[in-house]
């Protein structure tokens, strides 16, 4: 395989991750992002019931976090309704934006089902993950697979991750990977449910 067929995407294992929000916070501080804008979140999805044998009724309840950034799309949206073509998908699959080009429309913003552009309104221009192009030239990881001290999130040649981890891209609270094909691969938590079969709800809305 050439490196011009080479497409990068990230991998999460939910049963790893903690919920600390240390890659979030690596992304953060990297990038110098204003409050309001977070390239990579962590949500809580949370839920449960009770379960009654005769008279005796026990809990069943469940909790896991998702960390969620730029996928890196295989058909990107932002791209397809970006206006100006300042939102560009380079030849590794990284998905960037020209502040050059960006008049702040936030179309991107509006059609991509991760959140994943961000309108800083200090510049007018949209923001976005570039997966660390600046620490990928120079052989680092991403800060936010760096930080995350569980070693839950990875990244690489997406073929070589699907090949070893698989290809499950949807579960809740994530959209359904259909509508983009996200350059991801999550190794489920044993609680994880299938995007759009849920039964929780997302705890931490205000974070995200």
């Amino acid at each position: 395989m050439s490196p011009v067929d080479v497409k990068l995407g990230f991998s999460f294992d939910q049963s790893l991750c903690t919920g600390c929000k240390a890659c979030s916070v690596a992304c953060k501080d990297k990038n110098d992002l204003p409050v309001g804008i977070s390239w990579r979140r962590v949500v809580e999805y949370s839920g449960g019931s009770w379960q009654q044998a005769g008279d005796t009724f026990t809990p069943n309840v469940f909790s896991y976090y998702t960390s969620i950034s730029c996928n890196h799309c295989e058909d990107p949206i932002c791209v397809r309704v970006c206006p100006t073509t300042a939102m560009t998908q380079g030849p590794d699959g990284v998905v960037s934006v020209d502040a050059d080009k960006c008049v702040g429309c936030r179309y991107c913003e509006w059609a991509c089902p991760y959140s994943a552009p961000q309108f800083d309104p200090a510049s007018g221009h949209m923001t976005k993950c570039d997966l660390c192009a600046d620490y990928r030239a120079d052989g680092q990881d991403p800060a936010c697979v760096a930080a995350c001290p569980s070693r839950a999130l990875g990244w690489g040649p997406i073929d070589e991750l699907r090949a070893d981890l698989g290809d499950l891209a949807g579960v809740e609270p994530l959209p359904d990977p259909a509508i983009t094909r996200p350059r991801l691969v999550i190794t489920p938590h044993r609680d994880a449910q299938p995007t759009g079969t849920g039964t929780g709800a997302i705890a931490n809305p205000e974070e995200l």
